[in-house]
């Protein structure tokens, strides 16, 4: 079997990131409630795609990569921090963007302006539109003699899964010297990869530790997320399988994908006025707002110790109207 370190990886964000316990909301809930600050990675404004692009980022130089494609929404955090994190490698970023949601130039855009990123919005629901032109416009520069390297939307590859196995490595190492073990292991799902590999990196470093993903978009991230740690066992090379209580989805998409609702707005303010704490209110905002439902309603019943991961997005909050 392999190991995640016997896989190049690029070096990108400042790691080990904080985990400590959020000692208001603790009382508040009458559970231990801790926090994996993965919005404090280090490049841009932090978040969980720079752990995914150090696999990602380390293949694409492997191949002698100049230009790197990838896609997402309008306001995408995974598009803004693969152009952060290309500026940091000498790669050229082209963002191929869905025309949906806040196309002005607010939140991640501006920071999209401000990398340099070459930015072009495509008029579709489909991503196999986007990804038919992301590959039409490589070839153009390849003839133009570029090597183009193409990302999915969120990275969510087995491959980029590989830095969430990296995160739940480092993370029970921290909660060990800690003294302690959890329970729970709470993390939001807007394109699987994230939570596929904390699923994997959990089977494999803290077993009987519980994985809850919270889907933010309706795909059907119960096939999804299967599929994709048994790609990452796959790559790992491990005798390990995916077993049906590896991993738990709920839905919460709201009035939909990239649309905070009222609970949202509330879960983020709780979550600041409690705890200094930002979450962005159409991804880990919308997960923490069903954490907390779940947590009044009795989900967690029986255990002690649960771990939220913080997956960043912050810039989302200078982009969208937060309804009260």
């Amino acid at each position: 079997m392999k190991t995640i370190h016997d896989f190049p990886r690029a070096a990108l964000g400042i790691t080990p990131t904080p985990l400590h316990k959020l000692e208001n909301l603790s009382r508040r809930y009458g559970k231990n409630l801790y926090i994996k600050r993965d919005d404090m990675t280090g490049v841009g404004l932090g978040g969980n795609k720079v752990r995914k692009l150090e696999y990602l980022l380390a293949d694409a130089q492997a191949k002698g990569a100049d230009v790197v494609f990838t896609t997402g929404g309008a306001q995408s955090n995974h598009a803004m921090l693969t152009a952060a994190c290309c500026n940091k490698l000498g790669m050229r970023a082209v963002l191929l963007l869905k025309k949906r949601g806040v196309t002005e130039t607010k939140g991640n855009l501006i920071l999209d302006h401000l990398l340099g990123a070459e930015v072009h919005f495509i008029d579709t629901d489909s991503y196999d539109q986007v990804y038919a032109e992301m590959r039409r416009m490589g070839d153009e520069l390849q003839a133009e003699g570029h090597t183009p390297y193409y990302i999915p939307v969120g990275g969510s590859t087995a491959l980029g899964a590989l830095g969430y196995v990296a995160a739940m490595e480092e993370t029970y190492a921290q909660s060990k010297e800690m003294g302690v073990r959890f329970d729970h292991t709470v993390c939001v799902c807007g394109s699987g990869g994230t939570t596929a590999g904390t699923a994997v990196g959990t089977k494999l470093y803290s077993p009987g530790t519980k994985v809850l993903g919270i889907a933010v978009d309706d795909d059907p991230f119960e096939e999804i997320v299967p599929r994709l740690m048994e790609e990452t066992l796959g790559l790992l090379e491990s005798p390990l399988t995916v077993e049906k209580g590896d991993v738990d989805i709920l839905f919460h998409v709201g009035a939909g994908y990239g649309l905070a609702g009222v609970e949202d707005t509330a879960a983020v303010k709780e979550m600041a006025q409690s705890e200094g704490i930002f979450l962005d209110p159409v991804y880990t905002g919308k997960a923490f707002a069903l954490f907390l439902e779940l947590l009044r309603k009795g989900y967690f019943d029986g255990e002690e110790n649960i771990l939220f991961l913080h997956s960043g997005g912050a810039g989302g909050l200078f982009a969208v109207e937060l309804p009260e």
